[in-house]
């Protein structure tokens, strides 16, 4: 998932304006000229001067090297800030539908029954390596937290089955609520094995958001000329991965690469921090505001 472009101190942006009003004022009070230009008209003046010095047109750079300061000072941000404490593998929380449309057969065997031997797969590929299992329908609950045996969360997810679960409904907001819950303060992401979903509602944008905006991955349990279209809309108000059931386990492999990304470092309410990239732009800066000492070339003709 490509992380979106940001300001961590939008506010400072305010500075631009005022740092071109403090060059425009330095060059009127920096102007050797100011005295004659209020005594003698501008064309007599303009054809006096010397104009080959270029001095005007080498303070540009000064203003440039003050505005990248600003930008750097507002913190430019292109990625989260990996955490230094995080283990080498950070927990995949899975998420499984276990609603009455998963019983459907299409064919044989039912949807349920694929998403428990892709969760087995799921855990051989992730031998050692943290996983955890959530069963959701009108209500979500917690199988297992995120545990190195992963053979433990196949078996226990091939015991989930409709009929075990309180209410029908498709509520995978609760469930992702009830992951925030349990990744709280470290770093972690999301599974969502599903076969269908609701049209994304607040409430599952909100609980998102609230879990500190994690990434999430979409397991569609289908058949494999099924379409996935039906849930682009929950992919995408999510900014999920979307990945289709396979017959082999390219899928798997997949959902494995994902989850391997750098863990993020999270503040005290559990929300990814971001990394701030101003001093890229510090080369930069110190650039344009070494431009106007370079070295100027003799004129032939002076010599």
């Amino acid at each position: 998932m490509t992380e979106p472009f940001q300001f961590l101190r939008p506010a400072a942006l305010l500075l631009a304006p005022v740092v071109v009003l403090l060059w425009w004022l330095w060059q009127r009070r920096a102007d050797p000229l100011r005295g004659w230009r209020a005594q003698m008209d501008p064309e007599i003046l303009d054809a006096l001067v010397d104009h080959s010095s270029g001095g005007r047109r080498r303070a540009w750079p000064t203003l440039a090297a003050w505005l990248f300061g600003v930008l750097a000072i507002a913190g430019p941000s292109w990625r989260p800030e990996p955490s230094p404490f995080a283990e080498d593998s950070t927990p995949l929380v899975i998420l499984l539908k276990a609603d009455l449309s998963m019983d459907t057969p299409d064919p044989e065997p039912s949807r349920i029954e694929r998403a428990q031997l892709k969760i087995r797969d799921l855990a051989e590929a992730r031998t050692g390596q943290p996983l955890g299992l959530i069963a959701y329908s009108g209500s979500a609950h917690l199988v297992l937290p995120p545990t190195k045996d992963t053979t433990a969360v196949a078996t226990m997810a091939s015991e989930i089955s409709p009929d075990i679960m309180p209410e029908p409904g498709d509520r995978a907001d609760l469930a992702i609520a009830r992951a925030a819950r349990l990744l709280k303060n470290q770093a972690g992401s999301l599974l969502i094995v599903t076969d269908t979903a609701s049209a994304p509602t607040h409430a599952l944008v909100e609980s998102w958001k609230n879990a500190g905006s994690p990434d999430v991955q979409i397991l569609a349990i289908a058949p494999p000329a099924a379409s996935v279209e039906p849930l682009e809309p929950l992919a995408k108000s999510l900014r999920a991965t979307l990945v289709p059931m396979s017959t082999d386990d390219e899928d798997i492999d997949e959902i494995v690469r994902n989850a391997a990304r750098t863990p993020v470092a999270r503040d005290a309410e559990g929300k990814a921090r971001r990394k701030d990239d101003g001093y890229l732009l510090v080369p930069l800066i110190a650039a344009f505001a070494l431009l106007p000492f370079r070295r100027e070339t003799p004129n032939p003709s002076e010599s």
